[in-house]
């Protein structure tokens, strides 16, 4: 039988991500997009995890609970080594799960998800942020047409990226209860293309995959590269566009308290009362 797809240099990625010297570039304004989220609950969570968020998310996620479990070396709080898609705890541990910007590099993320919702006490509750739908479209073009001119082929320099319908999904079949997903996009300006490339650095986002290359880019594949993303996403002033596409994920795990939905057949009130509108026949 075979087993999730490698996508991913988990091994990489970790190292990657350890050697980020830190940033607040889209960090900081997405953990504190998911606090606000926490904070409209308006219940007191009182054991958390959070799972690999970077120390500048994680500041804005703190004041949620007052004890907290970290997969992230944060000396302020209690410190376990361990992998999204292998976690080391027992079920019904945790009544809140966060993760800010992590989750789309995992291999597994149907099998992850699975676990978080394992590890939540019933009616706990879990909220992420992750990189989805056309994030960095603009530099994976300009990688396939530059290397397909001058290599005459291709490899994998950007990471797939999910879709917020494939996502909200997931969580369904994770067994989440009130699953939502939804996405804000940031097209961020660049004054040159290093900007681009030192942002992705700091956040340790750059290419992880299995499959990449091991060879450098040419000269000449770089130099097409730069003229097909300057020739297509530069501005009038001559910055360039990156998108940034981030899918905010929400769900519960179940509790005979929350609300469900009516069975089929149970309504009381006909759609066509409720809307003052006499039924028509469909005939013509």
């Amino acid at each position: 039988m075979n087993g999730p797809p490698h996508i991913f240099d988990r091994y990489l990625y970790a190292r990657r991500r350890a050697r980020a010297s830190g940033t607040d570039f889209l960090v900081r304004d997405v953990a504190a997009h998911l606090a606000e989220r926490i904070a409209a609950v308006n219940r007191e969570f009182h054991k958390a995890l959070d799972l690999n968020s970077r120390q500048e998310g994680f500041v804005e996620l703190q004041v949620a609970s007052q004890n907290w479990v970290c997969t992230s070396p944060f000396r302020a709080f209690e410190r376990v080594t361990a992998d999204e898609e292998m976690l080391p705890f027992a079920p019904a541990s945790f009544d809140l799960v966060t993760s800010v910007l992590s989750l789309h590099a995992v291999n597994d993320l149907p099998g992850t998800l699975v676990q978080i919702r394992r590890v939540l006490k019933p009616d706990g509750l879990f909220v992420a942020a992750l990189f989805g739908g056309e994030t960095l479209r603009e530099l994976r073009e300009a990688f396939a047409i530059g290397e397909g001119e001058i290599a005459g082929g291709i490899t994998p320099h950007i990471s797939p990226f999910a879709d917020i319908r494939d996502l909200g999904g997931l969580l369904q079949r994770a067994g989440f209860a009130l699953p939502v997903a939804d996405m804000e996009r940031t097209v961020a300006t660049y004054r040159e293309f290093s900007s681009l490339v030192g942002d992705l650095r700091a956040l340790g986002e750059t290419n992880a995959l299995s499959e990449r290359s091991r060879r450098f880019l040419r000269r000449e594949t770089i130099e097409a590269v730069l003229a097909h993303y300057l020739g297509r996403y530069s501005q009038p002033d001559g910055r360039l566009r990156a998108t940034f596409d981030i899918v905010y994920l929400t769900g519960w795990a179940p509790h005979e308290s929350q609300q469900k939905p009516l069975a089929p057949g149970s309504a009381r009130t006909r759609l066509s009362d409720a809307l003052r509108n006499p039924e028509t026949s469909g005939k013509s």
